[in-house]
């Protein structure tokens, strides 16, 4: 079984791609019903179709989207633990926006990528970046052609200074070009981060 994405342990998925191959000659819409019958509860499977047998659901792929979500309310919410960072002191919103445009376009992120990653190759385009507020709910959506070991969470844990007013909006360009991971902010909890959708290349 071949994944779309390696990502940090916690991290959710609203749509996540797996191929495999098989010799069996049900019919996709009948792979689908099998598979939920023993997978886990939290875990379902939508849809099956065929695809070229050099298809791979990670070097395939065009573009990811990731949503961040950050919970600042004043009281915990206990039906968000699983599924947001709550954080309860105040934080400006257009601070973030502001430090968010430094993101868009092409960079090397090596300052914003784990210590423990050892992928060569640091560069990404970050297509889409928006802060938005909800309530007490804010979020982060990013869209990029990749992403690296723990890039989101360390982008969110910047934003969150910036908001917080630690790091100045201006800096955020500063700092990643700095490529240096200690000069950016923390890596926010894994349980914020979800997994929005993805875009193959040349797959109908």
């Amino acid at each position: 079984v071949k994944g779309c994405s390696r990502t940090d342990s916690g991290v959710h998925a609203n749509c996540y791609f797996v191929s495999f191959q098989t010799e069996l000659s049900i019919a996709c819409d009948g792979v689908v019903r099998a598979l939920n019958t023993v997978l886990p509860k939290d875990i379902a499977v939508l849809d099956c179709r065929e695809v070229p047998l050099d298809f791979h659901p990670r070097y395939c792929c065009r573009e990811k989207e990731y949503v961040y979500k950050l919970y600042n309310g004043a009281i915990r919410d206990p039906f968000l633990l699983r599924y947001a960072y709550q954080y309860r002191y105040p934080i400006h919103l257009e601070r973030m926006q502001q430090g968010a445009k430094a993101f868009l376009g092409t960079h090397d992120f090596r300052g914003f990528c784990s210590a423990r990653s050892d992928v060569e190759d640091t560069v990404r385009t970050i297509t889409a970046f928006t802060v938005e507020r909800q309530g007490d709910m804010v979020l982060f959506k990013v869209r990029a052609d990749g992403f690296l070991y723990n890039m989101v969470r360390i982008i969110a844990g910047t934003l969150v200074q910036v908001g917080g007013g630690a790091i100045k909006p201006e800096a955020v360009k500063e700092i990643l070009a700095k490529k240096d991971r200690s000069a950016a902010g923390p890596t926010a909890p894994a349980h914020g981060l979800t997994m929005m959708g993805i875009e193959f290349e040349n797959v109908e």
